[in-house]
């Protein structure tokens, strides 16, 4: 054996990719079969003789595969014998369902067999009898013996050779042997002609494969496996006549007619200039090689450039002669010049998309017998998606093959419909430009508009929001509504005090859409005076007073608001301002004689709720319109989505950010208790898990970047009470999805999206635990709210297409604050629909559809991002630049650093007078933008690159540097030294001095978040106000401390109010509430002793209060009593050793069931 092996020969450049690419795959996609159905009387003696006829004249159908030691490829070695005769049936006695069935299942039997490749027979060969005059013939092959081609082949050489048999002849031609056509094509590509070649396809400047990816891939991680599936879909007669005819008169071949109509489809999808395809040749362009068996097929890059304007008769001419140019050097293409590595992996390249354009032979007659082809299935190269178009008797097909890891079968069915919708098109006007050419089908067009939109839900539509607040207190007046730190109020003295401020608000001249500023940090006093101002009638005009005072006083000038409500310790922070001032916390005296009662209001659902203020392009923030009707409309379908109740709600966001909307009404219209962290607390990691394990707190709606830091940094206790987890405000990741599921699996998350226009949320997204997506979608249209995803012509744009989204509905606001012209330009006349004065809000996002209907953010296109949650229009940071006087020029862009964060990048041109420096404009954009908009990186330049129109060349704006400190200074103690360490980590780069600025080194507040927990994490505390204060190692590390805060340990009696979970518990009204307890049984060693028992117990007991407590019903609901230790009776004993063994676990039983029954909530024990 081992002299035949020495004498075999080399793989021919097809068989050695081939072989290289099923090393990487162990399912064997890579084979080609064939179901032959033969009709007439046919002599099986015939039939069999024929085969190994067949065999015996083509070496390739008994050739097996060697490995050799040191060789990284096996030779080819011809063998005596070919056939394994796999399988004989008789399907006869069976109805024609069952025999498709049966055919089906031996097809899938036959396709799962192996290949061993260094033993005979590779060729499997199966015959099933269905009737007398009607038999299928099963014939497999491995691809490195056979392509489509060469088993078609086969089937001629069948008929010829059964005819031969069947006459008592022989055949006499010599074929020509694929191993000698092996050596052929490697000494083509030694030979100097070769030179000629490669120099071709080297000027064809090919990109790399890998480049084009198609929108509906699902795939995340690239894989070796490889799972090949099909859908085909036949043309219709006029379509494939009018094809013909066409192609016919332009002289161009149906198969570039159809590669270039599936080139534009790829185009419009991927919406890229530049569209490759690996188009099949078969291999066998000269004279001889007709008949040649074995594997000659190989796919070559057909690449060409596609705009808008270009028409697409010229395109279809261009492709038709490229193609013929790449036929004419198809011998000479190797992946080696368009690859300069292994990009994947272990796994060879392959092209992504590649096309293949059969003629089918008629009938093959032999004798009194007639072959056709029933089935085929052949992989010879890998793809993640083919289309196979064949055309037999003018009937046209097309197949569409596609890797089941990267397409589901409905995205593959919504592309071959776009695919035919095309060539509809296209066979109809073969003069318009591409971009007048739909791929849009009727069916299509119908899901995108009505059916992904069908949201109509009927509810009360003259609610105001203070309205809903109201019923609720009637419904739960005991219930905590709202809780700051040790303070806390339920929903009567909530609404009391709100009913007070409103009273008040109105003798001072609020009334019907009058704007009140308000400008307070987190506290109770902020959520009533939110109340009070709507209920007066007015619209609340969220401030933050972080906010620089350049930015409240434009926004209190814009608004021309009369009143504003602050507190006494902001009042040096604001800017002057001519209006009334009234600080809740020191001024209530004033609001106390006021009627505690609802005040009777002309407030209706047109007029306005609030007016939050958003960044603008212009320079100046731009103030949203939202009434009453887009505010209850947001509330009730949040209600009514989210069916589950709210125990507590963490309220993360500033009042001045819109989300800040959903979880203060949400929760105070449906009886939940408003948790308020205090100021800054919200940017403390281990101060939120406090606060989230404190209060027991079961929904939150959080930056997906903020939430990937909590789950980063709990530990097992401190989120087991979410019941639902919202991220908002930044595009959420499959990686945060995945760790969500594994920390909380007992909490639903949700992906919501939605502008300030939309008030709050237009769109949401239930994520599955489990699921291969690329990225999170921002899901459907929420209730009475339809999305649109729209070209530059207001058309819809199909699925998988990327289009501008534009948003309509109950939700969308009255427009901006005094810039009605910006309110035309982005609401809009709604041509979708016929409802007077129905609108679009053009939100300037882009995203695409998914055959489901969940939607993906693609990004913004103008030049709008979102940070941290809001929106940051990069002109507005641009504008302020720009008024610094020793800058001449500013450009803003946003930079993905390598964990996936946004950062703000400004480039500057300085004047020749003037070189400010980086600290300097640091602080001058402190002084006047919101810390989120203040570029983490300044890069000075000598010129911005422009355009040969003048503009801008953003494409060539450098790569951001960071800044490095003139001299290093090296930690100096070990405190320092961690510090440095933590900062390399957190901010990437490769040394850090003590003397080095934080935010001169790209540092933000989310990256201080980081940074912090990383301290935190080493036994190290400080607060992000202290970095901000001290934004070097070396004066941070002064203010760097170990002492945890020491709280009072001393012993705790009395009564003390509920916490919201426990106000949850008591308001289901349980009939027994003293049986939901926990029980455990411990088994404890025989020698214990029993002395030490009770004064540990009782040690456990005055150290921990809770274990103490008592819980009364009185008038005004249920409270808690720390009972004092001595009131305890710690421990009971039982001495059950008396009895015997069998009867000791029934008395235990028995013993805890009567603990269990004698817990009282009331005078204990608990």
């Amino acid at each position: 054996m081992q002299q035949e092996i020495t004498s075999g020969f080399r793989l021919s450049p097809q068989q050695k990719r081939l072989w290289l690419l099923q090393q990487a795959d162990s399912t064997q996609p890579y084979r080609v079969q064939f179901a032959i159905l033969i009709e007439g009387n046919l002599d099986r003696k015939c039939l069999k003789t024929a085969l190994e006829n067949a065999v015996n004249r083509h070496e390739i159908l008994r050739t097996t595969f060697h490995g050799l030691p040191g060789m990284n490829l096996p030779l080819q070695v011809i063998g005596d014998t070919g056939i394994a005769w796999v399988i004989d049936c008789n399907f006869s006695g069976l109805d024609a369902s069952e025999q498709t069935d049966k055919l089906e299942a031996l097809w899938d039997e036959l396709h799962q067999v192996p290949f061993d490749f260094e033993k005979g027979s590779l060729m499997q060969v199966s015959l099933v009898k269905l009737s007398s005059q009607e038999w299928v013939l099963f014939i497999s092959l491995p691809a490195l013996c056979a392509d489509a081609i060469a088993l078609e082949k086969l089937i001629h050489e069948l008929s010829r050779s059964y005819v031969a048999c069947f006459q008592d002849k022989e055949l006499s031609d010599e074929p020509l042997q694929y191993a000698d056509l092996a050596e052929w094509q490697n000494e083509l590509l030694e030979s100097d002609e070769w030179q000629a070649g490669r120099e071709y396809w080297r000027q064809q400047d090919i990109l790399s494969p890998l480049t084009w990816k198609l929108p509906l891939e699902n795939q995340p991680h690239e894989t070796l496996d490889f799972h090949p599936r099909s859908f085909d879909l036949t043309v219709p007669s006029p379509i494939a006549s009018q094809i013909e005819i066409l192609s016919q008169h332009h002289k161009v071949s149906i198969s570039s007619f159809l590669v270039t109509c599936w080139q534009i489809l790829l185009w419009k999808l991927i919406m890229q200039p530049d569209i490759l395809v690996g188009i099949a040749c078969n291999g066998r362009k000269y004279e001889g090689l007709d008949d040649a068996l074995g594997l000659f097929l190989r796919y070559l890059p057909l690449q060409i450039n596609l705009k808008e304007n270009y028409h697409f008769i010229d395109v279809l001419k261009q492709v038709n002669e490229l193609v013929q140019d790449i036929l004419t050097w198809q011998e000479y293409f190797t992946w080696e010049q368009i690859t300069t590595g292994n990009e994947q992996g272990n796994l060879p390249s392959f092209f992504p998309f590649c096309f293949e354009f059969e003629e089918l032979f008629p009938q093959k007659i032999a004798a009194d017998v007639t072959f056709s082809i029933h089935k085929r299935y052949a992989c010879t190269d890998r793809f993640k998606l083919k289309l196979i178009c064949r055309l037999q008797d003018k009937s046209l097909t097309t197949e569409f093959h596609y890797d089941a890891n990267v397409f589901s079968t409905a995205d593959i069915r919504c592309l071959a419909e776009q695919f035919s919708t095309l060539l509809a098109n296209t066979s109809q006007h073969p003069e318009a430009q591409l971009s007048e050419l739909e791929i849009i089908s009727d069916i299509e067009r119908y899901k995108l508009l009505v059916e992904f939109n069908n949201t109509r839900v009927d509810y009360p539509q003259n609610s105001c929001i203070h309205h809903l607040f109201e019923e609720q207190v009637t419904r739960t007046p005991n219930n905590i509504a709202v809780v700051f730190e040790n303070q806390q109020l339920t929903y009567a003295q909530l609404n009391a005090r709100a009913n007070q401020l409103a009273g008040y608000l109105r003798r001072r001249g609020v009334g019907l859409e009058v704007p009140v500023a308000i400008c307070m940090e987190r506290s109770i006093e902020m959520v009533v005076g939110l109340l009070g101002i709507l209920k007066a009638g007015g619209a609340y005009v969220p401030l933050d007073a972080t906010y620089p005072k350049e930015r409240l006083a434009f926004i209190l000038e814009d608004t021309q608001t009369p009143i504003l409500l602050t507190q006494k310790h902001l009042l040096a922070t604001l800017p002057n301002y001519l209006g009334q001032t009234i600080c809740l916390e020191s001024d209530w005296e004033e609001f106390a004689p006021e009627s505690e009662e609802n005040l009777a209001s002309s407030v209706t659902a047109d007029h306005l709720a609030y007016i939050i203020y958003t960044s603008g392009s212009t320079g100046k923030p731009k103030g949203v319109l939202v009434t009453h009707g887009n505010l209850v409309h947001s509330t009730r379908d949040r209600i009514t989505f989210y069916r589950q109740p709210i125990p507590s709600f963490l309220l993360l966001s500033s009042v001045a950010f819109d989300s800040s909307v959903a979880g203060l009404f949400w929760t105070l219209c449906q009886g939940g208790s408003l948790v308020l962290p205090p100021d800054g607390v919200q940017r403390e990691i281990p101060q939120l898990l406090d606060l989230l394990a404190h209060h027991r707190i079961s929904h939150l709606l959080s930056l997906p970047s903020l939430y990937a830091l909590l789950l980063e940094q709990a530990n097992s206790q401190q989120l087991v009470s979410l019941q639902t987890v919202i991220v908002a405000g930044e595009s959420c990741t499959q990686e945060l999805v995945e760790r969500h599921y594994q920390c909380v699996p007992q909490a639903s998350l949700f992906n919501e999206y939605g502008p300030t226009e939309g008030t709050v949320w237009s769109s949401v997204y239930p994520c599955p635990p489990k699921e291969l997506r690329l990225q999170v979608p921002i899901g459907r249209p929420i209730a009475n709210t339809q999305i649109y995803l729209l070209d530059s012509r207001l058309q819809p744009v199909p699925i998988g297409v990327a289009g501008e989204l534009y948003i309509s509905g109950l939700g969308l606001a009255r427009g901006y604050l005094n810039q009605p012209e910006l309110t035309a330009q982005r609401f809009i006349p709604n041509p979708f629909s016929n409802e007077p004065g129905a609108r679009l809000y053009k939100t300037g996002d882009l995203a695409r559809y998914r055959t489901d209907g969940s939607i993906e953010f693609l990004g913004r296109c103008d030049r709008q991002i979102k940070r941290r949650g809001f929106r940051v229009e990069l002109g507005e940071i641009e504008a302020v630049l720009t008024q610094h006087r020793g800058i001449s020029e500013a450009v803003v862009s946003d930079w993905d650093d390598e964990s996936g964060t946004k950062r703000l990048v400004a480039y500057i041109v300085t004047k020749p007078e003037s070189t400010p420096t980086t600290n300097e404009l640091h602080q001058f954009l402190l002084q006047q933008l919101p810390q989120y908009m203040v570029p983490s990186n300044i890069m000075l330049l000598s010129a911005l690159p422009r355009l040969p129109n003048g503009k801008v060349n953003r494409k060539a704006l450098p790569a951001p540097e960071t800044a490095q400190p003139k001299t290093y200074v090296a930690p100096r103690t070990a405190l320092e030294k961690l510090l440095t360490d933590i900062w390399v980590q957190v901010l990437g780069l490769e040394q850090v001095g003590i003397h080095d600025n934080f935010f001169e080194l790209g540092g933000d507040s989310i990256l201080s978040i980081q940074i912090i927990a990383k301290a935190n994490q080493a036994g190290f505390q400080f607060t992000t106000k202290q970095l901000f204060e001290r934004p070097t190692i070396a004066e941070l590390s002064t203010v760097c401390g170990t002492q945890t805060i020491q709280a009072e340990q001393g012993l705790i009696t009395g009564s003390i109010p509920l916490i919201p979970i426990q106000h949850w518990f008591f308001n289901q009204n349980l009939t027994d509430p003293h049986h939901w307890n926990q029980v455990v049984l411990l088994e404890v060693p025989s020698d214990l002793n029993l002395t030490f028992i009770e004064p540990a117990f009782r040690s456990l007991l005055r150290h921990h209060d809770v274990l103490r407590l008592r819980f009364e019903q009185t008038v005004s609901g249920w409270q808690q009593v720390n009972a004092s230790p001595d009131d305890i009776v710690p421990i009971t004993q039982y001495d059950l050793s008396t009895l015997a063994s069998e009867e000791q676990a029934p008395a235990i039983e028995a013993t805890a069931t009567q603990l269990h029954e004698s817990l009282n909530l009331s005078t204990g024990p608990l």
